[in-house]
This record gives C-alpha cells, structure tokens and sequence, in this order.
C-alpha cells in the first residue's frame, strides 16, 4: 500500500493535470474545410497557442526563472512579453485600440490561462471572419492624443510571428534548464499524446 504522503502526491497531480486539460490549446481543433483568410489565420493562432500551451505546461519556479545569459529575458519575462502581445491579437479582431496598460499584470498561472484565452478568442472570431471583417480587423495603437492603425496583414509578421519566435525560445530555455518539453506531444498533428 502506498504511502499517505505519496497518495496525496498523486492526487494533487491527477488534479493539476486534469485542470491544465481544461486550457485552450491542450490539443489543437479540427481543421476548417474550406481555404478562407480568416480561416488561416485562425489556424495560425491555434498553432501558436498549442505551441505555448506546452512550451509553459508544468514549469517550474527554476525554469521561470532560467536565461540564456546576463542580458537576456527570463522564461517568466518572455512568457510576460507573449501575454502582452497576446492582447493586441485579441484586440485586432475586436476592432478595439491598443492603449498603454491594457495588460495588467498577473501572477504566472493565471497571466498563462488569460494568453491562452486570448489566443483562443481571437482564433474564433478569425475562423468565421469573412473577406470583408478580415480588412476591418487592423492594429491601432492609441497613446495621448496619437494614433496609428495597421492592417491586418502587420498582425502576420508581426505579433503572430513574435509570438511563435518567443513561444520556441521557451522550449529552448526550458530543454536548458532540465526541464524539457513533454515528448509526447506532437505539434504536426496537434495532439497531446498518450
């Protein structure tokens, strides 16, 4: 018979695992059927969220806190970078202004679950976009009395791609640091793995 202390153990861990499910991402959705624009860049996000999703699954405070060298960011400041960028996703395809602040900051696990939530938002709305919501969805930012705006296709190259480049150094950095990105997913099929 096992241990008290080795069953609680189990159980916090079933539990954890069974929460982390719950996230957006654990496994990537089903393809569209039909080739649209949005339907694309949807597929782009959800790429990057599964990517992040286990890039930051089941880190721990060393690897947080781990980088490279002296004069780069910490797992924990490049997964704050991501979540920054993650609102101005979001707030693309929600025809809303970036403003300076709209990212509060949040503890680890829960600023994890919000990048998760706003990965998947923007992903559903872009599934369904038509042509014409595709040209509507740019990047403003508002600061003072400026303001800039973007197309849509900024979001691509810009923080789309920012996010997948940060979301690859977090494997990195967690490989780095003894922690090593779960072998059992696969990001081709996007499946978790058994």
């Amino acid at each position: 018979m096992k241990s008290l202390p080795s069953l609680i153990f189990v159980l916090i861990a079933f539990s954890l695992s069974a929460q982390d499910k719950s996230l957006p991402f654990y496994e990537m959705a089903p393809y569209p059927e039909q080739f649209t624009a949005g339907g694309v860049a949807s597929r782009m996000i959800d790429g990057l969220g599964f990517r992040f999703y286990w890039a930051t699954e089941g880190l721990r405070e060393n690897d947080l806190a781990f980088k490279p060298s002296t004069d780069a960011r910490t797992s924990l400041e490049t997964i704050t970078h991501i979540y920054e960028m993650s609102f101005i996703i979001l707030n693309s395809t929600a025809k809303t202004a970036n403003v300076s602040g709209q990212d509060t900051p949040l503890p680890y696990a829960a600023m994890r679950k919000r990048t998760l939530e706003n990965f998947k938002n923007a992903s559903d709305r872009l599934r369904t976009a038509t042509d014409q919501e595709m040209k509507e969805f740019k990047l403003s930012f508002k600061q003072g009395d400026q303001f800039v705006e973007f197309p849509f296709w900024h979001q691509l190259n810009g923080p789309i791609a920012d996010c997948l480049w940060h979301t690859g150094q977090l494997a990195s950095f967690r490989r780095s640091s003894g922690n090593p990105f779960n072998e059992k997913v696969d990001v081709f099929s996007g499946r978790a793995g058994k």
